[in-house]
């Protein structure tokens, strides 16, 4: 017979399950370890989330989180107008701002293009990042949504949306970094050939 919780544990319990690979065990784990070791970092996180729901909205620029009309990257003066990434989440600005150095715009779709799942054109925006692509007068869209057949069909498509308007490159994908050659899949290993470029 499962063990009775007190309602608000066992609430707590499945409040931690809605993050992503999160189970029962986990999330057991995170409520126990807040209440018996750390129920000061647990009020401050549930701060802010409370902060974070209250004050987040999306940027009317790049869609990206922001707190006011403007994301801190659209309203920084500095960056460059010439060139704009679009990306797939809110995820992929921070691995890029802390992995590369992209100084230029950015545009987040919040997904790919999945006419199973009713995702269309609309719902990522698209409209919107073509007004912001005229509007600054963008040179260059670098595509860097995942390689999967969703993410190539919508660069695809961003690319025919663009093709007469502005520069539109897809960001490579191939062998990692110390990766082996015998060890990579037969798709990375295609990606990497077909994207190969002249050694200067």
């Amino acid at each position: 017979m499962a063990m009775k919780l007190p309602p608000a544990l066992q609430q707590l319990i499945d409040a931690f399950q809605i993050l992503p690979s999160v189970g029962p065990k986990s999330a057991q784990r995170m409520a126990l370890y807040l209440l018996e070791k750390d129920r000061l970092g647990a009020e401050r996180l549930s701060h802010s989330l409370q902060q974070a729901m209250n004050k987040l909205d999306h940027c009317k620029s790049c869609r990206n989180y922001a707190e006011s009309d403007l994301c801190p990257i659209c309203s920084d003066a500095e960056r460059s107008t010439e060139s704009l990434c679009v990306v797939e989440s809110p995820s992929d600005v921070l691995a890029l701002e802390q992995g590369v150095d992209f100084k230029g715009q950015y545009f987040v779709l919040y997904g790919h293009l999945s006419p199973i799942d009713g995702i269309g054109p609309a719902e990522l925006g698209l409209a919107d990042l073509k007004r912001k692509v005229e509007q600054l007068s963008i040179r260059e869209v670098i595509v860097a949504t995942n390689p999967t057949v969703e993410g190539e069909a919508t660069a695809q498509f961003i690319m025919d949306m663009l093709l007469e308007d502005v520069v539109v490159s897809r960001i490579a994908h191939g062998i990692p970094m110390g990766g082996e050659l015998d060890l990579v899949d037969g798709g990375t290993l295609n990606h990497a050939l077909t994207g190969r470029r002249v050694m200067s």
